[in-house]
């Protein structure tokens, strides 16, 4: 099986943290030296494992902004 390489481009946020320290982030991630996306997904304390996610293009990442932006308004 291929080893997966990411690289951290930008850190953008924590959006929360498990009691096991587990953190749920929203950073820019270059995955197997690709085009960097953002990327939501659960990471452990020291970063060696990750759990499912989803990345974005920077276009759907701002529909994904105005669609939100549209529900919380209400």
């Amino acid at each position: 099986m291929k080893e997966i390489q990411y690289e951290i481009v930008k850190e953008i946020a924590v959006l929360s943290t498990s009691d096991s320290g587990y953190t749920k982030e929203i950073n820019l991630i270059s995955w197997n030296g690709k085009e960097p996306k953002y990327d939501v997904r659960s990471w452990s304390p020291d970063r060696g494992k990750c759990g499912r996610g989803i990345t974005l293009t920077e276009k759907e990442a701002g529909n994904l902004l105005a669609a939100l932006k549209k529900e919380l308004a209400q």
